[in-house]
């Protein structure tokens, strides 16, 4: 079977075919509590519309996602006495569920999580590193001025 003819498993819990322990919903963004979470409360925010890539989300949908991302991150420190959160976004590469997700992870000082999942390095050269500034700059002022998704 095609990764493409199996259901998204954020749809059929938005459909209610799949249980979630939602936190909040409306009729554009969700939010529900990972299955699988990093520390207890960390919280999936998702668009109700099945959207497989960030690229192709319009931006009033992204204000919404990182609103609730942002608001939960609050709830998070008065609700469970996080110190903070980490909020991340996987797009296509390591996205376990083929639908945009924003995670909201509760943190605490000494809590194990170690700044980002991968290895960081420094570019070998400031040249190096202008040349890849340069290259996105160019692709971002080609992209401005295009509509949404």
């Amino acid at each position: 079977m095609r990764r493409a003819d199996v259901e998204c498993v954020f749809c059929a819990i938005l459909a209610g075919r799949a249980a979630a322990h939602f936190v909040h919903r409306d009729e554009e963004v969700a939010a529900f509590l990972d299955r699988r979470p990093l520390f207890f409360g960390h919280v999936l925010v998702v668009p109700v519309a099945h959207l497989p890539s960030f690229f192709r989300v319009d931006s009033g949908t992204v204000l919404r996602l990182f609103t609730m991302a942002r608001d939960l991150s609050e709830v998070m420190r008065t609700a469970l006495g996080a110190e903070g959160a980490f909020v991340a976004l996987n797009d296509t590469v390591s996205q376990s569920v083929p639908h945009v997700h924003v995670h909201v992870v509760p943190r605490r000082r000494g809590d194990g999580l170690r700044g980002f999942f991968w290895p960081r390095r420094r570019y070998e050269s400031d040249e190096i590193a202008a040349e890849y500034a340069t290259r996105l700059a160019e692709g971002l002022r080609q992209l401005i001025g295009k509509p949404d998704g």
